[in-house]
C-alpha cells in the first residue's frame, strides 16, 4: 500500500461561507465517510484562508525571513487535503475523482515517498 495526497485547490479570493452550501457539506460528508468505511483514510484537514499563512525562507547569510503569506504567490492555494493509504495510483486518482465532485474544485493526486 502506498500513501497519496490528495489536495483541494481554492483560488485566494475563494469564500466558503458564500460558496459552500449544505449539499456540498454533504457530498464532502458522505466521501469522507466512505473513505473511513473503505479503511484508506490516514488523515484529512481543512486548511484557513492563504491570508493567514505565514512563510519562513533562509537567507543566505543563515538568517530565517519571516513573511505574511504563502510561499510563492499564486492566485491558487491548497484549501484541504486527505492522505490516503490506497494500493495504487489509479486507486487514489479514483478518490481523487470524488473529491472533485464533492468540493466541486480542482484536486491534485501526489504520491509521498
Amino acid at each position: 500500500m502506498s500513501q497519496y495526497l490528495v489536495a483541494i485547490h481554492h483560488p485566494d479570493d475563494y469564500d466558503p461561507f458564500a460558496e459552500e452550501d449544505r449539499a456540498m457539506e454533504r457530498d464532502i460528508d458522505v466521501l469522507n465517510e466512505e473513505m473511513v468505511a473503505a479503511g484508506i483514510r490516514i488523515f484529512v484537514g481543512g486548511l484557513q484562508p492563504v491570508s493567514r499563512a505565514r512563510s519562513l525562507r533562509t537567507q543566505p547569510d543563515g538568517t530565517v525571513l519571516l513573511a505574511d503569506g504563502p510561499y510563492l504567490p499564486t492566485r491558487e492555494h491548497v484549501a484541504g487535503f486527505w492522505v490516503l493509504e490506497v494500493a495504487s495510483l489509479d486507486e487514489a486518482l479514483a478518490w481523487g475523482r470524488k473529491a472533485a465532485i464533492a468540493c466541486r474544485a480542482p484536486v491534485e493526486v501526489r504520491p509521498f515517498y
